[in-house]
């Protein structure tokens, strides 16, 4: 005799998992996926699972395909909000400036004990602290050394990104999460390229409405 009921997982509500979208918006940081499963502490398998699964779900073909790829999970803060025209869009103030470390421990340690930075966060190996008002971004493995990153604040990610690509800013990816806090606010962000293909970005902390 059957019961009738389904075993298994039920739907998930959105068009991809948790797990995937946190893979998907690694991969649109543009991190190799071994960087990802040392970030996420999950193995180089189940990266490449996530990966392929959500190709097929989203009916792209290549994992390039994913830094192009403008979506945001359905509880999203931005999803929450319209995008407003960037016709007027001025970069600024800046907001963080990244740079590579080799060792993320010893990294924080050292900024926030010899420099007596304040530390905002940390997760994985990525650690944030504050310059007065600027945001300074260490990121431990890939992309240590060479130029620092410029992040430029702006209101609207979506808007500027359109403004900027229209002007003809060569973007390497979509705006995608990086980060969302304890209290909801969310940190996206989208990486382009400058006259000398050195890497620039903007970013929004979107809040819950």
């Amino acid at each position: 005799m059957t019961s009738g009921t389904r075993r298994g997982r039920p739907p998930h509500p959105d068009v991809l998992t948790p797990a995937e979208w946190r893979v998907v918006n690694a991969v649109r940081h543009g991190m190799s996926n071994r960087t990802i499963a040392r970030g996420l502490g999950v193995s180089l398998d189940a990266v490449k699972f996530h990966v392929a699964n959500a190709l097929g779900k989203l009916q792209l073909e290549r994992r390039t395909d994913l830094r192009h790829w403008r979506g945001a999970a359905v509880e999203s803060a931005l999803r929450e909000g319209g995008t407003e025209m960037a016709e007027t869009l001025a970069l600024g103030p800046i907001g963080q400036i990244s740079r590579g470390v080799s060792d993320i421990a010893k990294a924080e340690a050292w900024y926030r004990d010899v420099l007596r930075l304040k530390h905002l966060f940390t997760f994985g190996n990525l650690a944030f602290f504050d310059c007065d008002g600027t945001r300074l971004y260490l990121q431990q493995g890939e992309g240590t050394g060479g130029d620092s990153v410029i992040y430029f604040k702006v209101p609207d990610i979506n808007a500027a990104y359109e403004e900027l690509e229209r002007r003809g800013a060569h973007f390497q990816g979509a705006p995608h999460l990086i980060h969302r806090h304890e209290n909801g606010v969310e940190e996206w962000m989208a990486f382009f390229d400058d006259v000398d293909g050195k890497p620039l970005a903007i970013m929004s902390q979107v809040a819950p409405k």
